[in-house]
C-alpha cells in the first residue's frame, strides 16, 4: 500500500460514500474507551460529520467529560476505511435537528421535535485513510510480492490534516 499525501477532499468523499461510523468516546472516567454505530452525515462546508442522538445514551455525559473522539469508518466490501480524529460538541439546536431529520430517524424517534433528540457536531482535526483495489487484486498483488520478494502495493494509504 502506497503512502501518499492525501487530501482533506478524498476523506470527505469516502465518509460520505460509506455512510455510517463507529463513533469512539472517552468512557465518564476517562479509563475506557467505547464505541457504537451510528449514521453519519458528512458536510464538508460545514467543516462538521453530524449525527442525531438522543440524550438518554450518555454521549453527551461522555463528550461533555472529554470533547476528544475517533469516528472509524468501513466499507469492508470495497476494502475503504477512514479514521477521523477531532472533537465533539452537543447541542439542542432544533434547526439543526430538523436539518438532519431522515426517514430513518423514525426508528429511534417519533418525529423530529422529540424533547430527547440533541445533534452531535465533530470537528475533524485529523484523519487517515486505506483504500484498495478490492479482495481479488490484492491477493494476486500479495502473491507477486512473495515471487519477487518485495512488498505489494495494495491501494492507497493516507494521513490528512483536516484543518
Amino acid at each position: 500500500m502506497s503512502h501518499i499525501e492525501g487530501t482533506a477532499d478524498r476523506v470527505w468523499a469516502l465518509v460520505g460514500e460509506i455512510g455510517f461510523a463507529m463513533l469512539v468516546t472517552h468512557d465518564g472516567n476517562g479509563d475506557h474507551l467505547r464505541a457504537r454505530p451510528m449514521a453519519a452525515t458528512p458536510a464538508q462546508s460545514d467543516h462538521a460529520i453530524w449525527f442525531l442522538t438522543s440524550v438518554e445514551a450518555g454521549k453527551d455525559d461522555e463528550i461533555n467529560d472529554n470533547p476528544n473522539v475517533c469516528v472509524a469508518f468501513a466499507d469492508p466490501a470495497k476494502h475503504n476505511y477512514v479514521s477521523v480524529t477531532g472533537t465533539a460538541t452537543v447541542s439542542n439546536d432544533r434547526q439543526k435537528i430538523r436539518e438532519l431529520w431522515t426517514m430513518s430517524a423514525k426508528a429511534w424517534w417519533k418525529d423530529e421535535n422529540d424533547p430527547l433528540i440533541r445533534v452531535l457536531r465533530v470537528t475533524p482535526s485529523y484523519a487517515e485513510y486505506w483504500e484498495s483495489p478490492g479482495a481479488t487484486v490484492s491477493y494476486v498483488k500479495m502473491a507477486m510480492a512473495v515471487i519477487r520478494g518485495d512488498k505489494p502495493d495494495l491501494g492507497e494509504h493516507a494521513k490528512v490534516a483536516m484543518k
